[in-house]
């Protein structure tokens, strides 16, 4: 089990069988010392968390908890290319889409969930870039989706 993968346990999480892509893509794909995710859901055991925009049917709370489940997802997409979460030198980046209300402004609050899961899991390898974007709708009406791109230690 690789360190980060302890420390996911110490946090009582454990990686999920990466979600099937719902289209025509991968869910991660290597490229040279880089891995980049595709965006990620909220998709728990094959189904998405919730549904809904943030400032609406979903409170800023509960999406910054689906944020953390988005990257949880994305770190499955990258041990599913690179086999060791110990092999990420660093992420480099991470953008985050949230399906929000017109007047909701918070996006940068709802991505935390994201950012903070990474830091918590890898320390310092997690800090990173970031966007976080509002948008109208995302993919099966999901409230939250997150893409990382990582640099691989070898």
């Amino acid at each position: 089990m690789s360190t980060a993968e302890k420390k996911l346990a110490e946090l009582g999480l454990k990686l999920p069988e990466v979600a099937a892509p719902l289209a025509s893509y991968v869910p991660a794909l290597r490229s040279g010392s880089y891995v980049f995710t595709s965006g990620q859901l909220p998709i728990v055991e094959g189904s998405l968390a919730a549904t809904g925009k943030v400032g609406g049917e979903v409170s800023p709370e509960r999406a910054k908890e689906l944020a953390g489940t988005c990257a949880l997802n994305a770190l499955a997409a990258v041990k599913s290319v690179v086999g060791d979460l110990d092999r990420i030198a660093r992420v480099v980046k991470v953008v985050g889409f949230v399906a929000s209300t017109p007047e909701f402004t918070g996006q940068p609050g709802v991505i935390n969930g994201a950012s903070e899961l990474l830091g918590e899991v890898l320390g310092d390898k997690g800090v990173h870039a970031r966007s976080a974007v509002g948008v109208a709708v995302l993919p099966l009406d999901a409230p939250v989706e997150v893409e990382i791109q990582v640099e691989l230690a070898d």
